[in-house]
């Protein structure tokens, strides 16, 4: 089992379900495909239609999902005695098979927070650290098709389903949560350790895992290139933005950001970015179009969507 160094708690509440709705869907979003960035990350072969896998630093795999609007990256994170996978994806194919291919070690599954997106395959895994939270066990039952049909509509696709994948069947299996992590624990995989920060906002259970020794921040949703969702109900902003004022304070100490969605290697700098983003957004000074009932504020290198 992983070995858990607690330092500290903190514990957060709300309400939701995995399901997928009413995301905004760029026109030609498929034709920017495949991101020009990914030319530049060493990417692993793979006997796999559906996922790619680019080794980013030495034991971190980005597990990407290029095929699918949501362009989810999973991460696998190996020390000397342990794996970690940080989250699990859409569970439109087996990432299981996919990180046992990667590492022998025993793996154990942490959500960066328990959208669908991310809690795919955690079905597949014994071993699942989360957050303490009613939308984290909400989210233990996992998502039916009428919850997640939106995720499966043919334009959400680019290429070729995945082998053997029935949209029509397309579900969440339940998973449980074995045990549960607080802000401040740290995750010992053998020669790497892994901090828990918690930052909710994007949802309640919302966390960051943060490898000081190689100066790296898995950002789950808190941070990535892209269209940044807060808009849904268990979204809290005043939340985020203390979140966002947390990381940015890290920026000096980093080398790296890993985002869960888009692309896996961004510089620490966006979170300062993203800091002075906010700001503008709360002083009403930030320029935004709008996309139905939301805002979509616009910065270099990413966008906000909001409600007024």
């Amino acid at each position: 089992m992983l070995l858990l160094l607690p330092l500290s708690a903190l514990a957060q509440q709300a309400e939701g379900r995995a399901e997928a709705r009413g995301e905004p869907l760029p026109p030609d979003w498929c034709r920017e495909l495949p991101r020009p960035g990914y030319r530049q990350l060493q990417r692993v072969a793979l006997a796999n239609d559906w996922f790619e896998v680019y080794r980013i630093r030495p034991g971190v795999f980005a597990i990407y999902e290029p095929h699918q609007y949501e362009e989810v990256i999973s991460y696998l994170i190996t020390g000397s005695t342990q794996a970690l996978l940080f989250d699990t994806g859409l569970g439109m194919q087996d990432i299981r098979k996919v990180v046992t291919q990667l590492t022998p070690l025993p793996i154990t599954v942490l959500n960066s927070h328990t959208h669908f997106d991310h809690i795919g395959d955690d079905w597949e895994f014994s071993e699942i650290f989360g957050v303490d939270t009613p939308f984290t066990r909400g989210n233990e039952k996992g998502g039916t098709h009428a919850q997640l049909a939106e995720a499966v509509a043919p334009e959400r696709f680019c290429g070729a389903l995945p082998r053997g994948f029935q949209p029509e069947k397309y579900a969440i299996p339940a998973f449980h949560v074995t045990h549960f992590v607080k802000d401040g624990d740290v995750l010992d995989l053998g020669d790497r350790k892994l901090e828990v920060l918690l930052t909710p906002g994007h949802t309640p259970d919302a966390l960051c895992l943060l490898d000081r020794e190689n100066k790296l921040l898995f950002t789950g949703d808190t941070f990535y290139s892209g269209p940044i969702f807060l808009y849904v109900p268990e979204t809290n902003v005043a939340d985020y933005r203390r979140s966002v004022d947390r990381l940015a304070a890290l920026a000096p100490q980093l080398e790296l950001l890993l985002p869960s969605h888009n692309f896996p290697a961004e510089k620490p700098e966006m979170l300062l970015r993203l800091q002075k983003a906010m700001r503008e957004i709360q002083d009403g000074k930030a320029k935004f179009k709008t996309e139905g009932d939301l805002r979509e504020y616009l910065f270099e290198g990413f966008t906000i969507l909001m409600k007024p």
